[in-house]
């Protein structure tokens, strides 16, 4: 069975409750939910995960190393800043979907700019909490296929 880690990153716990004319109402929990489920019904097994801090997502990137297929990584803030995150996600062996809850190319200009696009296997944004099952399923569909 293939394994897949969600990782969120800052201020992803306050899903539901933070900006939800921009984020939605749906929560990190409900978010959670959602993909095991649908792990379930893909033969996926999910692990989720959400940090506040940047050492900690690359230390779960790195410990993805061996343990999980694919990582689905909505690093917040942290896209358009983080080096550290980037560098994280070339030493890792697991393959990466960029995954956003809003479309980030519509927002703020310092928004546009990711550190995480190169290294990822494609970018999933606009869709809401709905983008991480886009995500999974592309990233299962990219795993069978190669592409």
């Amino acid at each position: 069975m293939r394994s897949f880690l969600i990782l969120n990153g800052p201020n992803l716990n306050l899903l539901g409750t933070r900006q939800p004319e921009i984020y939605g109402h749906t929560t990190l929990s409900d978010v959670e939910d959602m993909c095991r489920t649908h792990g379930e019904k893909i033969g996926v097994s999910v692990t989720c995960a959400q940090s506040n801090h940047e050492g900690a997502l690359v230390d779960l990137i790195q410990d993805a190393r061996g343990t999980h297929d694919g990582i689905i990584l909505n690093a917040g803030a942290y896209t358009h800043t983080s080096i550290a995150l980037m560098d994280a996600i070339k030493g890792c062996e697991a393959k990466v979907v960029e995954l956003h809850l809003s479309n980030i190319h519509a927002r703020e200009s310092f928004r546009h700019k990711s550190y995480i696009s190169p290294v990822a296997i494609g970018l999933i944004c606009g869709f809401g909490a709905h983008g991480y099952i886009l995500a999974m399923d592309a990233l299962q569909t990219h795993l069978e296929t190669g592409s």
